[in-house]
């Protein structure tokens, strides 16, 4: 190993250190390098309209694709891991929100969480660029996660770790620091279809293949001035926001630990609202309980549209 190969390896060593003081679940390197299979797949699912109306995920496909063009002279892709599993449940009978949006919008946590990595790396090694990126730029989280072998993308399409299972978040670092490189690891799903066999509308119609356009987060997050529709009745498994379904019954999620961040504790009165508080939220209690959570991303008219869906004028979920 050459001098140059130890300095790489110490510094991968030093920063992983890093993200285990800012309570990171897990942190890994890959080498920045163009994801040319996953462009073809990419360009593939956009090609079969797999998008639906998510228009943005066509847009600046050469970024996506090729780390160097979002941080010149790139050389690493940090891929770093947020759990968020929790118990907590709401009631029975309620409208149910995904896991990931009980608390504050994981955006701005993990964003700032972020800024102090990329400082702290900064201290350590002196004169580091770099940007992060949180599931709001042209940027391939999961093939990073999967090179750099934080975990493999399982059926559902999710990455999934030995260790940990899938509910966490993705964050990205690309920079121009010369670190040591993880190994990917190999695919553990075998022949498990639990996620396949459990997908109400039929959204994972291949192993490791979603169609977007069809899975119950795109219908109650994504899909914007428009009614959900008939063809759609009865298969949301009362999900008014996000779907956790598939990761439900995901046999590796039986290693998940709850998360210890405060800032994605839910509120207690999101767990307390029964079926008629979701029945009759007002605006104003909608922007009090979501204050800073993604819920906001599809605003209180896109809420109680998915919450009508679900139920009929007695109140009752819909068979």
């Amino acid at each position: 190993m050459t001098s140059l190969d130890l300095l790489a390896s110490s510094r991968s060593v030093e920063i992983k250190k890093i993200a285990q003081k800012l309570g990171f679940l897990d942190c890994r390197v890959a080498k920045a390098s163009e994801l040319t299979n996953d462009a073809r797949r990419l360009e593939a699912w956009l090609n079969n309209g797999h998008h639906g109306q998510m228009e943005y995920m066509a847009n600046h496909f050469d970024l996506r694709i090729n780390p160097t063009k979002l941080v010149p002279g790139a050389k690493s892709v940090i891929v770093l891991s947020k759990n968020y599993f929790t118990k907590s449940t709401q009631h029975i009978e309620a409208p149910k929100l995904s896991k990931y949006a009980y608390g504050r919008d994981y955006h701005k946590v993990i964003r700032k969480a972020m800024k102090v990595f990329l400082k702290e790396m900064q201290q350590s090694f002196g004169e580091v660029h770099g940007r992060g990126f949180v599931d709001s730029a042209p940027v391939l989280e999961k093939a990073w996660a999967r090179e750099s072998g934080l975990g493999w993308v399982g059926k559902h399409s999710n990455i999934i770790s030995k260790s940990a299972g899938s509910f966490f978040f993705l964050a990205v670092l690309i920079t121009d620091l010369e670190l040591e490189s993880d190994a990917p690891i190999k695919d553990y799903c075998g022949s498990c279809t639990k996620c396949i066999d459990a997908c109400p509308t039929d959204a994972i119609n291949n192993p490791y293949y979603v169609d977007g356009s069809k899975c119950i987060s795109y219908y109650t997050i994504e899909l914007k001035n428009s009614e959900l529709p008939d063809s759609m009745k009865g298969k949301f498994d009362n999900w008014m926001f996000g779907c956790d379904i598939c990761q439900d019954v995901c046999p590796w999620n039986r290693f998940s630990k709850p998360h210890s961040e405060s800032d994605f504790n839910p509120k207690p009165e999101i767990l307390d609202f029964k079926l008629e508080d979701w029945a009759h939220l007002s605006e104003e209690k909608f922007n009090e309980l979501f204050a800073g959570s993604a819920v906001k991303r599809t605003g209180y008219n896109g809420l109680t549209r998915n919450i009508r869906f679900l139920i009929n004028p007695l109140g009752k979920a819909i068979d």
